[in-house]
């Protein structure tokens, strides 16, 4: 699995550097995510489909075996880093530098 994650970061980094080849933002939201499109609507054991990618044309599918959860889905809300947080949790942000909290 490991292997698998690093040729698709590699890949990644390759098309985002080649100009014209952009992903669409639901697949840049699913990359950031950690996630993985799928052709299928339904995502295989043991991804969970989080959104689409391609332009609603694919799902995004996050492996639910990994800690890789979004923060709301544990319950949390995200804040940018400027805001304190009074308890903060383990979650994934759309944004990478926000972070993932209970209480603000």
């Amino acid at each position: 699995m490991k292997l698998f994650s690093c040729l698709m970061a590699l890949l990644l980094f390759f098309l985002q550097a080649v100009p014209g080849l952009s992903m669409p933002k639901d697949t840049l939201r699913c990359v950031g995510y950690h996630g993985f499109c799928f052709h299928s609507k339904s995502c295989p054991e043991p991804f969970a489909a989080i959104g689409t990618c391609s332009r609603r044309q694919k799902t995004c599918c996050i492996d639910t075996t990994s800690n890789f959860h979004t923060c709301q889905d544990e319950g949390g809300h995200c804040v940018p880093p400027e805001i304190k947080c009074l308890q903060e949790q383990v979650g994934l942000c759309p944004h990478r530098e926000w972070k993932c909290c209970t209480e603000v």
